[in-house]
């Protein structure tokens, strides 16, 4: 019996020894933590733009024929003044040949009523004869000086139907899809062009801001005029299709005079160079607009958590332990936000946030330089 309470005794013992070894789960965890500042701080919003050359113009005929030529190729690159389509000319090469026959006839009916009028103007003079013969030499004079004026007007509209019979490049440009070919009867009425040129030695990019961005648009830029607001932004950049950025920057030179009713938004225009006609009419993309903020609450991304469409972070009490707080996002910039819900001065943890419960008590750490980087920024 003894034997038995002197081993349990010990058993005991050993166990308590056991206990006392055991690390002290109850231990604040080591927790990074950073302090919000107040700060000016740029951000760089997205929005959807169409794109579009400075100058596409629709080519069209301007007179009825048989296309008998096609001189360029689509997507090639052609000069004003450059030729592109030839029509049948011998129709309007005949009209004008007519019209110059009857600018002719026009004129030798002004000599022969101008020899009459030279023939009864002594006979008159003598009063051989009256002076009615010399009237109406007279008035076929006129008559024909005004035949002579139509016929005129005549040549000119035959000579400028027969110019356009050749079809020039109204701009220099990229030629676009040629719907009709050589051989095809074009008309003045058709409802496709023959092509278009588009010159996009400049490309715009036209993209809109919601009216409440419109407002911030106009509050954070210095200039009394809205022209001095867009002199005075900073150069944007264009994202293309694939997430690249265009290697040139534009500017925003164009503001719309007016909200589209439909979808409450205002148009503004960026110009982007493109010489080497990298980007063409109908590409896609978007703008990035840098925003300028005074006093923001800047927090890094990593530090928030989003649950059920809601983001937030935890704050670190004065003892040290965490809570739960809503914010809200109003801006990004890189791997931060912007954000407001919180205040200046307050600690957050910025890391491990899936591991955390309201109440929990941390042992706040500084943070990695990672994290300090971004803060900075």
């Amino acid at each position: 019996m003894n034997i038995k309470i002197i081993a349990l005794a010990a058993l005991i013992i050993y166990g308590c020894k056991q206990l006392a070894q055991a690390p002290d789960t109850t231990k604040p965890a080591p927790t990074e933590v950073i302090t919000i500042a107040q700060g000016d701080i740029s951000t760089q919003n997205e929005y959807t733009a169409a794109l579009q050359g400075r100058a596409d113009v629709e080519v069209r005929p301007q007179v009825d024929g048989n296309l008998v030529q096609v001189f360029v190729d689509e997507g090639a690159y052609v000069h004003a003044g450059q030729p592109l389509f030839r029509i049948n000319e011998q129709p309007y090469r005949q009209q004008y040949n007519s019209a110059v026959a009857s600018l002719h006839a026009a004129e030798a009916s002004i000599v022969s009523a101008q020899v009459d009028i030279d023939k009864f103007t002594p006979l008159v003079q003598h009063k051989v004869i009256s002076d009615v013969q010399q009237k109406a030499a007279l008035a076929t004079r006129q008559l024909a000086l005004a035949n002579k004026e139509s016929a005129l007007a005549a040549v000119a509209a035959a000579k400028i139907n027969l110019g356009y019979t050749l079809i020039t490049a109204p701009v220099s440009g990229y030629v676009g899809r040629l719907p009709k070919k050589q051989g095809s009867l074009i008309s003045r009425t058709d409802p496709l062009a023959l092509t278009t040129i588009s010159d996009v030695k400049d490309i715009y990019a036209y993209f809109s801001l919601s009216e409440s961005d419109f407002i911030k648009f106009k509050t954070n830029y210095p200039g009394n005029t809205l022209n001095d607001k867009i002199r005075s932004l900073p150069p944007v950049a264009l994202v293309l299709a694939d997430n690249s950025v265009y290697e040139q920057q534009g500017r925003v030179t164009m503001v719309d005079g007016q909200f589209d009713k439909t979808t409450g938004a205002i148009t503004l225009r960026a110009t982007f160079p493109n010489a080497q006609g990298t980007l063409r009419t109908g590409n896609t993309g978007k703008v990035r607009l840098a925003m300028q903020h005074s006093d923001a609450l800047v927090v890094p991304s990593a530090a928030t958590m989003e649950v059920q469409d809601k983001v937030f972070v935890y704050l670190v009490g004065d003892s040290n332990k965490v809570a739960k707080q809503l914010i809200t996002v109003v801006g990004k910039s890189g791997n931060d936000y912007l954000v407001q819900g919180v205040k200046n001065g307050d600690r957050i943890v910025v890391s491990g946030l899936d591991h955390l419960q309201d109440g929990v008590r941390i042992e706040p750490v500084a943070p990695k330089a990672s994290a300090q980087l971004s803060m900075k920024q």
